[in-house]
This record gives structure tokens, sequence and C-alpha cells, in this order.
């Protein structure tokens, strides 16, 4: 429940708020065009798999010239992985607890870097940041072991955040494009 609210407050209100302020579009509408995009990613917990539809989306429902989108989107679809980073860090809190390890201050700082950094070297494909999981435990020195615990909930949890991370990738396409006078939205 905790990575999904996460999730919900980062891709609803973050990513809403950077939609309306820099891209200077209407949140719902911007939602209602991502839908077909956040669907196909939830149904194959892949950002890879859906970076096709997510380019063929930017530019013919929401009007991102083709020469952002198909530069930046496929960068977002490597590198922004935050939702990733989100479950990997309370996954890391949450088996540490369970083992009755007490994390440090010093402790949540190391999983917070290691889980950003290690979210961005994590393949756009399901379950990968299930790997990356193991070198986030290693660094603060809790049992991988504990990665067993959230096996059963990883499936779910990983559609829901390869969604936000695909709207994600489009929000900063949006950004971007209007910064560049490349985006006319189309109703």
């Amino acid at each position: 429940l905790t990575v999904i609210v996460g999730l919900l407050i980062h891709g609803g209100v973050v990513y809403m708020a950077m939609v309306k302020l820099f891209a200077k579009l209407n949140p719902v509408w911007f939602l209602k065009k991502m839908r077909p995009v956040q669907l196909l990613a939830f149904s194959t917990s892949s950002s890879n798999a859906t970076l096709p539809l997510n380019i063929e989306n930017a530019e013919e429902r929401i009007g991102i010239k083709s020469e952002i989108a198909s530069f930046v989107l496929p960068l977002g679809a490597t590198i922004n992985m935050d939702g990733t980073s989100l479950y990997q860090t309370v996954a890391a809190v949450f088996i540490a607890q369970v083992f009755n390890i007490d994390l440090t201050f010093a402790d949540l700082l190391t999983i917070i870097l290691t889980a950003t950094l290690a979210s961005i070297g994590s393949a756009g494909v399901p379950g990968s940041g299930m790997i990356m999981l193991a070198i986030v435990l290693t660094s603060v020195g809790i049992p991988v072991e504990g990665i067993a615990l959230i096996m059963g909930p990883d499936r779910i949890l990983d559609m829901c955040r390869t969604a936000v991370n695909v709207t994600g990738d489009a929000t900063v396409t949006s950004i971007i494009a209007k910064q560049e006078g490349k985006l006319v939205p189309i109703e």
C-alpha cells in the first residue's frame, strides 16, 4: 500500500503539477491522452515494450513534434525509473524491518542514493527491479534473502510503477517540447 500511495502521489500530484506549470497543459486532458500508453505499460510491465506506442501517442494524440518525442522518450525509457526507485526504497526499509535491522539516517540516505542509481541502470523489462534490489539491500547490509518476502506482490507493483514511469517520460517530453516550441496540443 505504501508503494501504491507513493506512486499515486508521484504520478498524480508531482507529474501533473509539472504538466500544468511547465508544459502548460491541462492535467486531466494529458491523462486522457496518456491512457492507451499507461494501459499497455500496466499490462506489460515494460517501458521498452511501451516505447513505440508512447512515441506515437506523444506525436499524434498530444502534439509533440517527432524530433523531440523520438529523442526524449527513448532516453526516458532508459533512465527515468523513478517508480522503481520509490519501490526499491520502500522494499528495502520493509525488509530491514522484517529482519529487525535498525537503519540509521546515513543508511536511509544510502538506500535512497543506491535505489536511484540502481533504477537508472535497470532494464525496462518485467522483473529487472528485483535484481537491482539486491544491490540496494547489499549496500546497507540487509540480507538479500529478504527479496523472497516481496516476490508475491512484486508483479502487481511492477505494473503500477511502469505506468508511472511512462507517464513521467511523456511529462518530461511535453515540458521539453513546450520549451522548444515543438508542442501543439491536439484536441
